[in-house]
């Protein structure tokens, strides 16, 4: 008998799948060895650091199924994950087994087919010991860190914290966004917004020989005196030009682009497009049975397989022409900090399993990420797209403007992704003719300050400084939330308070453990234990000492930052001390148990500013569910809120009756409600968040006549112009050209 040791247990059945009777496959379920929970487990001499590893508890029974299959096999073969953390693990396995790693196969394949495995079986290697040891230095120096810093955390400020070198700079970029953003000081600008005859908008580009930027107009007088001047200026059509530009085709999928882009798209947090991508990865049912239908989903590479290519280019050829196919295949490179392992991209393993044929077989979520993955690698194969751009000048004696405009002149690679840019196309001009300006209007504005990180944002900056691996992206942002660092609304990232604290006492004592160079440094160090092999044991002893004599002198030095104080008395729901903290609104009561108990309640300083407790209950009704409406206190004031919640979560602003439009939900049939949110007042559908209806203005009950549309126009004013605007295309129409 032959085994294959892989580590997830759906894998293990897809392969078995592709195998004879004469092999066994088994599932280690991860790792099975690891240093000890409750010590540091790790022994330190000055000249090598001896790591205590083992045996899990709960992989107790899964080592002992695994040895009891080893004992009866000829051959095992470790078939773990192609990157560190797999070598690692297959490590582990064949010390847990009594064997000598070294005698043991080891087979790699970066997807879950049948030729992909018999190739593997065909040309195993050995474990590579260097990205053995890159892995045990990251694992090592992360307890070091964790297991000294952590527990001087919880003396200093609160319990419950923790630190780690990537976790730790990570809080830090999302806090130092957040300073810049309470810094921030809004400066007043002005635009003066033009439309030429014929409808053109026009940017004021020079004005009395002065260049003009966004913020070069800095008070209303002064661009009411520009309208003004412009209001008696003659202008001629002056330079014309007509330029062909070019889109190029994006890049196939790495680790942390597929997280952004499922992000953005598909509204996928990074955790559950690892989890989805995972199951595409190991298998799913198709027409010729299990398999895994991508290429593995943990990598920082852009490498394509030849075979691959070749496969892509013959269906580009086949389904769109030979207009679509490039003259040769196309081969991108990683131009970021630290590529890491000879992985592929992520590309779909199977070309003749289309998204179409995907459909009856893959589940809601896998679908739409095997969409995202399959048509970005056909795409990444194709021409690109060609626009031309065009841009026009119109010139009086003292200003000048410029239109632009442009038009898609070949799709390319837009045939397969779709685009939503739409042609703006400019009217036929004759330099030196005359035109008039239609409407001419200054409109003031206010700088904003730098926005809030998004996990896909997030994940961009953590791949741009070099901080951390496609591995630890997702486990890192998760780690902050459960740690209650970071609160995630509406999918901005917000640091809470004892986030602030625990960076600010970093920065003054650990500054290497939250600065962003120090962690991309060691991150390249690792990478060059796996590459060259250069000795982990001297990496960790440099860090170690200097670390730890950091440790000792802050037990003594560092002021006690506590944010939480005892009162005396116990959470009337659990029974644990209530505490009084400190939190973004002031202070407040809290249980000393939380995450696991989540009782709150208000110190009486703060009943006396905000009377309105959330017990109090107000006389409305709520107009969802017919529960009553109770007082609650928001970070923008008294708020009306179901007291169904959470069931029903309908909230309005206090004292706002409900208004209802005339003209049923677009989407729906449902009724539409005026809400208010921190973001401006809009129409929603009631039956929100199952219907997630939304407008600005206030629908008709037209219909949009764009092919394809049909959306509901809503009528607003334009540019002084009475219109009426799709809510889902955002075409406008002139009122007197829909019938009025």
């Amino acid at each position: 008998m032959k085994l294959i040791i892989v580590e997830s247990p759906a894998k293990a059945k897809t392969i078995k799948n592709f195998l004879s009777k004469d092999y066994e496959v088994i599932a280690s379920k991860g790792h099975i060895r690891d240093l000890p929970k409750n010590r540091f487990g790790i022994k330190i001499d000055d000249e090598k650091i001896i790591a205590e590893y083992r045996i899990s508890e709960d992989s107790t029974a899964t080592v002992k199924q695994i040895q009891e299959l080893a004992k009866k096999s000829d051959t095992i073969y470790i078939a773990t994950d192609e990157d560190r953390e797999g070598e690692a693990i297959g490590w582990h396995i064949a010390h847990a087994i009594d064997k000598d790693p070294s005698s043991l196969p080891r087979i790699v394949f970066h997807e879950i087919t049948k030729n992909a495995i018999i190739h593997a079986l065909e040309t195993p290697r050995t474990i590579d010991m260097d990205r053995v040891n890159a892995q045990q230095a990251r694992r090592l120096l992360d307890r070091i860190v964790g297991y000294k810093l952590s527990p001087l955390l919880a003396n200093k400020i609160q319990k419950g914290l923790s630190a780690g070198r990537v976790q730790s700079s990570t809080l830090k970029i999302v806090v130092d966004r957040e300073r810049e953003i309470r810094a921030f000081i809004p400066e007043e600008y002005w635009t003066i917004d033009t439309l030429f005859k014929k409808d053109i908008e026009a940017a004021l580009v020079n004005f009395e020989n002065e260049k003009i930027d966004k913020l070069t107009i800095k008070t209303g007088d002064e661009a009411a005196r520009i309208v003004e001047t412009l209001k008696g200026e003659s202008f001629k059509v002056g330079e014309i030009e007509t330029k062909e530009r070019k889109s190029s085709t994006p890049p196939p999928f790495m680790t942390s682009t597929l997280q952004q882009t499922a992000s953005s798209q598909l509204g996928f947090s990074p955790k559950k497009t690892m989890m989805v991508a995972q199951a595409l990865y190991e298998g799913v049912k198709t027409p010729e049975g299990t398999s895994g239908v991508i290429t593995y989903m943990r990598t920082d590479s852009l490498n394509l397989a030849t075979e691959a290519v070749e496969a892509a280019r013959e269906v580009i050829l086949t389904r769109y022409g030979k207009e679509y196919l490039p003259k040769e295949a196309k081969v991108y490179t990683k131009k970021s900090k630290g590529a890491q392992e000879a992985h592929e991209a992520i590309r779909p393993t199977m070309l003749g399993f289309t998204p179409e044929v995907a459909a009856t077989y893959l589940k809601p979520d896998e679908i739409k990420l095997y969409r995202l993955i399959y048509n970005r690698f056909l795409a990444c194969q194709m021409n690109d797209a060609r626009f031309e751009q065009q841009s026009i000048t119109f010139e009086s004696a003292k200003a000048q403007f410029r239109a632009t405009g442009r038009k898609l002149l070949f799709d390319g690679f837009y045939r397969v992704t779709g685009s939503d840019d739409k042609d703006k196309l400019l009217p036929s001009l004759t330099t030196g003719d005359s035109i008039e300006i239609q409407t001419v209007t200054p409109e003031q504005h206010f700088t904003e300050p730098p926005a809030r990180y998004s996990e896909a944002s997030l994940i961009k900056k953590l791949e741009s400084e070099g901080i951390g691996r496609p591995s630890t992206y997702a486990p890192t942002i998760s780690t902050l939330q459960a740690r209650n660092y970071i609160e995630i609304e509406k999918r901005a990232i917000m640091p809470t308070e004892i986030a602030f604290t625990v960076t600010e006492m970093l920065e003054n004592h650990f500054n290497e453990i939250v600065d962003a160079s120090f962690t991309a440094t060691m991150e390249e160090t690792l990478d060059e234990i796996s590459e060259s092999g250069k000795s982990w044991h001297k990496i960790l002893l440099d860090f170690y000492y200097p670390f730890i004599e950091k440790i000792d002198a802050g037990k003594s030095n560092i002021v006690s930052l506590k944010m939480a104080k005892p009162l005396g008395r116990n959470c009337p729901q659990c029974g644990s001390e209530l505490l009084l903290r400190s939190g973004r609104f002031g202070e407040f009561i809290a249980c000393s148990g939380f995450p696991k108990c989540k009782y709150t309640e208000q110190t009486e300083e703060n009943q006396k500013e905000n009377p309105a407790t959330p017990d109090e209950v107000s006389e409305e009704v709520c107009d969802k569910c017919g529960s009553a409406m109770v007082v609650k206190n928001g970070r923008n004031g008294k708020f009306l809120a179901c007291s169904g919640y959470p069931k029903c979560k309908n909230t309005k602003t206090l004292n706002q009756e409900t208004k209802f439009s005339q003209v049923p939900c677009p989407e729906c049939g449902g009724k539409l409600l005026w809400r208010q949110s921190r973001r401006g007042a809009f129409w929603g559908c009631e039956h929100y968040p199952k219907c997630k209806f939304i407008s600005k203005f206030e629908p008709s009950d037209k219909k949009c006549e764009v092919p394809g549309c049909g959306g509901a126009l809503a009528p607003r004013t334009y540019r002084n112009k009475e219109v009426y605007e799709c809510v889902k295309c955002k075409d406008r129409t002139p009122r007197e050209e829909a019938g009025e």
